[in-house]
């Protein structure tokens, strides 16, 4: 992701949520569709459940953000971990719904917005709080899809940052204009 200098939370937040939904997408690529399905061990998550939890969320929290609690009466959160058989298309309309949900709510806001009210699960969050704690949430997540798709993939992964090793040539080719950064 380009580093773009900003004074704006929004401009920045939708930056960081572009970044992380762009990131789980480069890692789900990488995985055969049986591997979307297991888990490291009994008590972790797959890439799937993963995924349905994060897409769930999105659209709980996102859906009427400023008006209705975050925390939806449809939502039925424990499905979301319980075991499900889709197709990777199914998988990834899931996701992109989710996130769609995401970017309509915050493209809708400004910096003026950040001290409004709003409620999740009863309990009242300024705007500014309630991205914060989603767009860590997000990372949280996309983090262990990528940790998951990489452990599958062993050597055959393809970096999603700079590989190892090769930083200082990375930044050298940045400083010297040839790149731009991640």
């Amino acid at each position: 992701m380009a580093l773009q200098f900003t004074t704006s939370y929004m401009t920045d937040s939708l930056a960081l949520m572009t970044y992380y939904k762009q990131l789980g997408e480069r890692a789900i690529t990488q995985v055969a569709d049986a591997q979307l399905f297991q888990p490291l061990d009994d008590e972790s998550n797959s890439i799937v459940t993963i995924v349905r939890h994060m897409s769930g969320n999105m659209k709980s929290r996102w859906t009427d953000f400023l008006t209705s609690d975050g925390e939806k009466p449809w939502r039925d959160r424990d499905a979301e971990f319980s075991p499900a058989s889709l197709t990777r298309e199914l998988l990834m309309q899931a996701w992109n719904e989710g996130w769609a949900c995401v970017f309509q709510a915050l493209e809708g806001l400004t910096d003026a917005d950040l001290g409004r009210t709003i409620t999740i699960r009863g309990e009242a969050h300024s705007v500014l709080q309630a991205i914060g704690r989603q767009l860590t949430h997000y990372a949280y997540h996309v983090g262990q899809i990528v940790m998951l798709a990489k452990h599958f993939q062993g050597p055959a992964w393809k970096k999603l940052s700079i590989p190892r090793g090769q930083s200082t040539e990375f930044n050298a080719k940045v400083m010297a204009g040839e790149l731009s950064q991640r």
